[in-house]
């Protein structure tokens, strides 16, 4: 009696075929692993050197109506920060958004002014750089520059327990997020249009394996490949570069779901390309189109707080946004997939909106 078809046998050969060829293929090498590790090579190593400007933001209630908050604002080596709504204070100091929060009270007495200045352990020299400063200012604001300072201010500074937020902390989740993009999507579109083109998927339905394993197997191999690249970045940044992983395994393992997720969405975005490209040539520019925006405004390089009021909206409708916030939640605050509910959350439904256009489009012929 003959054997029965076995569809996950077919299953398995197709992604071991098709893991075989994404390996040897010398662009999902470049994409996936030198891209990202050179970026985070060059631009974990920007942040050292030199004399910079303190970023200061004020507490609640502070006194900007007199002269020492005006004076402060010419200086060079303090750069005032505006407020960012949904974030408290600990947590802009503790990614690094600012330095330090400054509380200026003018008392009508003495000393003149009282000040407090709450920073992170990791931050101490610049409190200390924003103290001299204000003593500075403060002296220039007198006419008997000879009067003792402390009659004129008097300083209290606040430490707060944190661990030091490095450059490599907030670029590496970016380039991350960027090369299971840029991979899912050129990489994904590629592979189903030269099937398609060289009428592969054709020969395939002569055969008893069904549509569906065949995509599952693409896609199954694809990710494997994407996450063992995933984990080699993370292993290097982690022991080579200092990268900050809070939980160590158990926050390696949460990075590679939150991955394995973003490569789900971004493979979507890849068969939509794969189905309405007419040439091989079109294929590139569909697919930068998708990932070229999200490279620049999804966080990659610098937080979105930073871009002007305008853009941040765009930026915050990316699906690129919330999967590099959600790695660097994971990796440097330590939080739970529960914690960053809300990121998945978006991420999936950008996946439902992403395989529903991929349904209407795709193309088996």
């Amino acid at each position: 009696m003959p054997q029965s078809y076995s569809q996950f046998k077919a299953f398995g050969a197709i992604t071991k075929a098709a893991f075989r060829s994404i390996a040897k293929s010398p662009s999902s090498v470049v994409f996936t692993i030198a891209f990202p590790l050179i970026f985070i090579l060059v631009f974990g190593f920007l942040g050292g050197g030199g004399a910079k400007a303190v970023k200061v933001t004020l507490a609640p209630g502070a006194d900007t109506a007199n002269a020492l908050y005006a004076a402060l604002q010419h200086i060079d080596l303090v750069k005032i920060q505006p407020q960012a709504p949904g974030k408290t204070l600990e947590q802009r100091l503790s990614k690094g958004e600012v330095n330090a929060v400054l509380d200026i009270r003018k008392t009508g007495g003495t000393p003149a002014y009282r000040i407090g200045i709450r920073t992170m352990t990791a931050d101490a020299d610049k409190a200390a750089q924003l103290a001299a400063v204000l003593e500075r200012v403060a002296l220039s604001q007198d006419a008997d520059a000879a009067r003792r300072i402390s009659e004129l201010i008097a300083v209290e500074k606040t430490t707060i327990q944190s661990r030091k937020f490095n450059t490599i902390d907030f670029i590496l989740p970016g380039q991350l997020g960027f090369s299971l993009l840029a991979s899912s999507v050129f990489g994904t579109a590629f592979v189903f249009f030269n099937l398609r083109q060289s009428l592969v998927l054709k020969r395939f339905f002569a055969t008893p394996v069904r549509r569906e394993f065949i995509i599952l197997a693409e896609g199954c191999a694809r990710m494997i490949f994407q996450l063992l690249g995933a984990a080699l970045i993370i292993l290097v940044g982690r022991f080579f570069l200092g990268f900050t992983l809070v939980h160590e395994v158990v926050t390696v393992i949460n990075m590679l779901l939150i991955c394995a997720l973003g490569l789900l969405v971004f493979m979507s975005f890849g068969f939509i390309i794969s189905g309405i490209a007419r040439s091989e040539a079109t294929i590139p520019p569909l697919s930068n189109l998708i990932t070229l925006p999200q490279f620049l405004l999804a966080g990659t390089f610098f937080s979105i707080d930073a871009f002007p009021a305008w853009m941040q909206p765009v930026s915050r409708a990316l699906p690129l946004t919330y999967l590099n916030d959600a790695l660097r939640q994971v990796a440097f605050d330590g939080a739970s997939l529960w914690d960053v509910k809300m990121d998945i959350g978006i991420l999936l439904l950008w996946g439902v909106i992403g395989y529903f256009a991929a349904s209407r489009v795709f193309k088996w012929e």
